[in-house]
């Protein structure tokens, strides 16, 4: 009875080094690591022990006689990514062991290793993670917004709850009593970089990708147009986006670009609200959601089938549980690749996207339809958008789609740092390796690295920030064994009091656990894993009144002794 990993999987590669067989691949040695779609289990390898079940933070990994009917596509899926063999023979004959590579060694040294880290994403936690290993190493985490956890939190769609696991483990290194939040607080600023540094051996920056790559065709910009990410935000409560105008009386809504956050924005549209409602999605916008006028969401590609940018998981997850169609002639497109192609991949899609629906049939139910080779190339209406026109890719043709709400969906891009070199045409901090280097000399910036999509770009999955901030602490830990990163001017308390002069709401470790613990509480109400909190200011309500409690004793001590260290 082999084990299976099924949708939700992060490619964390945790279960690979769990795994006594090796038979979960790719590894984080082997090249494919950092672009593969998702980790695969090995059916003939798989000796049914359980340990990656324990090892996986997102509970994606399933014995195979447990799968549901949505999830038994996966046993496939698992089972293709493998040559066949000679039957008795277990590993393909190219298979080694992943390595373990050793965490990064701090030396003895007057001062300890201490590190700020901005940004509480997924980069940012692994990271930390990783240098708490080290005995004494201290750990801050600046936040701007009151809550950590950066897009698993604000990003993944409400309806992937597995998904979200993740965060038990980032509750964890967030519980370390050497690693301190410094929530509420913008780098650059209430702080800046020279502060940071001033208080701190080095400072990692890990803060993703947070700007949309925009559509630059007429009409994107007014009333009614958006980007998929901004609506992922609203439907889960970012403080930042809850007054974002949705409006949801037209019966068709139109995305632009077929990634994986286009399909779980199309998903949502479509869901059943009464489904929703079991999940920690935004008041807000559940209420919208049960109002809502839309019967068909219209993902639209310019390009043809063969070059869908969702991954196979994504796909399969989407057609389990919405009715997903194609018009005729992308059947027709569908069946040309088909005959075309060899890549095993790229066919597995294409052979579930030939099952779908036919687009042309009258809707009857909410649906997803999938559409190719259209290129957008403008936008219609005079006030606000009620519709797209697109030209059929590679032909003079134009076609109208009608739609009350036009988002786009084709990536993400990094965003400059003040005080730190950008490369605008890659949209990241220029690196080597997670060192920030100066451009202008090639020399590294001392004490200054990165991680995360700001190091490498929009690329991978939540896992995938493991391995890449992994890099970045052995760059860090080796300068400073090295003797190349200066000791800080004072101590934690005098960062402390720097920072509580700047932002005097900040929010600490105990305040998020209190907003936390509040969360969940009025969740538990209504059967539902949490109801967030939407407003800053009700976030710092609850922040304030944990920090006027009397903390228990022995947290007062660890306090005591973390600010003594």
């Amino acid at each position: 009875m082999p084990h299976v990993i099924t949708q939700s999987c992060c490619n964390d590669g945790s279960c690979v080094f769990a795994c006594p067989v090796n038979c979960i691949h790719p590894s984080p040695d082997e090249p494919g690591f950092a672009t593969s779609e998702m980790l695969y289990i090995d059916p003939v390898a798989c000796v049914d022990c359980g340990a990656c079940v324990s090892a996986c933070p997102v509970g994606a990994i399933v014995p195979d006689s447990r799968l549901d009917s949505a999830q038994l596509p996966f046993v496939e899926i698992n089972a293709s990514f493998y040559p066949e063999r000679p039957a008795g023979v277990k590993l393909p004959p190219t298979s080694k062991l992943a390595p373990v590579i050793p965490a990064a060694q701090v030396r003895a040294h007057p001062h300890p290793l201490t590190v700020a880290i901005v940004g509480s994403g997924p980069a940012a936690m692994y990271a930390a993670d990783e240098l708490l290993i080290q005995h004494g190493v201290r750990v801050n985490v600046f936040e701007k917004l009151p809550t950590p956890y950066g897009l698993v939190r604000a990003g993944v769609a409400p309806d992937h709850q597995h998904t979200k696991k993740v965060t038990q483990l980032f509750d964890r290194v967030a519980g370390h009593p050497r690693l301190r939040f410094y929530l509420n607080v913008e780098v650059g600023k209430q702080v800046s970089h020279a502060d940071l540094l001033a208080h701190h051996h080095a400072v990692l920056y890990a803060v993703g990708a947070p700007d949309d790559r925009r559509l630059e065709v007429e009409g994107m910009g007014m009333p009614g147009t958006g980007t998929a990410t901004e609506l992922v935000a609203w439907i889960n409560g970012h403080p930042d986006y809850t007054q974002l105008p949705v409006d949801l009386s037209h019966e068709r809504v139109v995305i632009v670009g077929n990634g994986n956050v286009a399909l779980d924005v199309a998903r949502v549209l479509t869901a059943d609200p009464d489904d929703l409602a079991h999940t920690d999605i935004a008041d807000h916008a559940l209420e919208a959601f049960r109002e809502s006028a839309v019967r068909e969401v219209v993902i639209a590609a310019r390009r043809g089938p063969a070059h869908s940018a969702f991954t196979l998981p994504e796909l399969v997850g989407l057609t389990g549980t919405a009715e997903v169609v194609l018009d005729p002639e992308d059947h027709d497109r569908v069946r040309r690749d088909l005959a075309a192609v060899s890549d095993s991949l790229t066919k597995s899609k294409l052979e579930i996207l030939s099952t779908l629906g036919d687009g042309s049939a009258p809707v009857t139910r909410r649906r997803i339809r999938l559409a190719y080779a259209l290129t957008p190339h403008r936008v219609l209406g005079d006030r606000r958008a009620d519709g797209v026109e697109f030209q059929v890719t590679g032909t003079d043709e134009l076609r109208r789609l009608d739609a009350g709400l036009v988002l786009t969906s084709i990536g993400y891009r990094g965003r400059a740092i003040r005080d730190l070199p950008f490369d605008e045409s890659g949209a990241v901090v220029p690196n080597d390796g997670g060192r920030v280097v100066d451009p202008g000399t090639g020399q590294s910036v001392t004490g200054t690295y990165v991680a995360g999509w700001i190091k490498r770009g929009p690329t991978g999955f939540i896992g995938t920030n493991k391995s890449c901030s992994f890099e970045t602490v052995q760059a860090l830990v080796s300068d400073f064994n090295a003797g190349k990163l200066t000791d800080p001017v004072a101590g934690p308390a005098g960062l402390a009091e720097l920072v509580a002069a700047r932002q005097p709401d900040v929010v600490d470790s105990a305040g998020w656990r209190a907003i936390d613990a509040a969360e969940v509480e009025r969740g538990g109400r209504d059967g539902r894993p949490r109801k967030k909190f939407t407003d800053t200011a009700d976030m710092l309500a609850v922040a304030a009144a944990a920090e006027q409690a009397p903390p228990p004793k022995r947290r007062r001590l660890l306090a005591r002794l973390r600010d003594l260290a």
